[in-house]
């Protein structure tokens, strides 16, 4: 069985104790939901920086990102459906970019 990582962009600060408690909350119900297909719960990601020939980029680039996770699943359409339950894509302040991880 594949794994895929999602890539998170978007998301919000919880403003209060009592909202990243809940927040908090939602996405270990939603990794609890997705049980053994978790390989790696990932973790939040500071500002990123863009590399090119030019140079680099503090900004973040177009559409930084926010967080990973890897998932397994057999197909790419079921790590699609996984992602759905992520609890940023869920209230409507991110989304999820899913990819197979190429094993070389």
């Amino acid at each position: 069985m594949p794994d895929f990582i999602f890539a998170y962009h978007g998301g919000t600060v919880p403003e209060s104790p009592e909202e990243g408690e809940k927040a908090m909350a939602a996405w270990g119900a939603w990794f609890e939901a997705m049980g053994e297909n978790v390989v790696n719960g990932g973790n939040p990601v500071g500002q990123s920086m863009t590399v090119t020939a030019d140079g680099v980029a503090g900004d973040g680039g177009a559409n930084p990102i926010s967080g990973y996770t890897i998932v397994r699943a057999d197909t790419p359409e079921a790590a699609c459906e996984m992602a759905k339950g992520c609890p940023m894509v869920a209230d409507g302040s991110g989304s999820v970019e899913v990819a197979p991880i190429v094993v070389m």
